[in-house]
């Protein structure tokens, strides 16, 4: 009975207590804050200050129309090839792509384009056997470097907006990436003269590092090369008297009237911007990734290039 009693006074006193556990219970709870969303390589891009982007100059910009229509603009690498750059701009100042064409695609490689007429005049000023631009010496160069190993070089980074790759003599290089643009030539001692010129529409042909002068990149309208029909003869060449696209001018950028002048900015290695594009490159977390690399080639990190108003 002595039980029953307790356990009476307990159970009523315990009751007592429920309406004010209901009031605890039913204070508005806060949210725990969602994690962030993890930032995809294009979305740093995006929200780069402007303190992160370069502008390049109007001088270092080659205008490709073609007779069809549509345009290729590439940046040019005087720091790199300073001599093979030199012509290239005196070339086009001189009118000398007039006419010519692109006359060889070859797939997985390289769309080659020019007169591919090595007596044809060329303008005054042009040195007709520039030295072996291939490589600089690593000195005066602020690398970044990428972190991760390259089989081709001791280590790969970026310097000035450009990917480059480190030699154990002491040397740098530009690297063969997607839309990098070199130098045809013929066999040693000849190093090209800057008439003819690829660019890289496949994969990376690394091996061409050190052996050619590397002296710029596509910034805009690569299409207009990788898209073409592939050339049916040896090397992707086309056959003689057909060509894949035929050129209408070849122009520098600051030779344009202002309101036809195209303008770009690169990302500069040297802001914080681009080490947190770097990072997301290598380790992609966002929701379509299972899982990260933790790693890149220096090629599959290319330089964030952006069309901007004309300046």
């Amino acid at each position: 009975m002595e039980n029953d009693r307790s356990a009476a006074k307990w159970t009523k006193g315990t009751l007592a207590l429920f309406p004010v556990q209901t009031l605890i219970l039913a204070a508005p709870l806060t949210a725990a804050p969602e994690p962030a969303k993890p930032l995809t390589p294009s979305d740093i891009v995006a929200a780069a200050p402007a303190s992160a982007w370069r502008t390049i100059p109007a001088e270092d910009l080659l205008v490709i129309d073609y007779d069809a229509g549509g345009r290729t603009v590439v940046q040019l690498a005087p720091t790199f090839a300073p001599v093979h750059v030199a012509n290239i701009r005196a070339l086009a100042s001189g009118g000398y792509w007039q006419g010519s064409a692109v006359y060889r695609v070859q797939d997985n490689y390289v769309a080659q384009w020019g007169t591919n007429d090595d007596k044809k005049p060329l303008p005054p000023g042009i040195v007709a056997k520039p030295p072996a631009e291939y490589v600089r010496s690593a000195r005066g160069f602020a690398i970044r470097p990428l972190g991760f190993a390259d089989p081709y070089a001791v280590r790969t980074g970026h310097a000035g907006g450009w990917p480059v790759a480190q030699y154990r003599d002491g040397s740098v290089s530009l690297i063969h990436c997607y839309g990098t643009v070199g130098v045809g030539r013929d066999l040693a001692p000849d190093t090209g003269m800057g008439g003819e010129l690829y660019a890289v529409i496949g994969h990376a042909p690394r091996q061409l590092d050190r052996n050619i002068a590397i002296v710029g990149r596509v910034v805009e309208g690569i299409e207009q090369m990788s898209a073409l029909p592939r050339g049916t003869e040896a090397l992707g060449f086309y056959k003689e008297g057909s060509v894949a696209r035929k050129i209408a001018s070849v122009r520098l950028a600051s030779a344009l009237p202002a309101a036809d002048r195209p303008s770009f900015q690169y990302m500069a290695e040297t802001s914080p911007t681009f080490a947190a594009y770097a990072r997301a490159r290598a380790n992609r977390n966002d929701p379509f990734y299972r899982v990260a690399a933790g790693g890149v080639d220096i090629c599959n990190a290319p330089v964030p290039v952006r069309r901007t108003p004309a300046q």
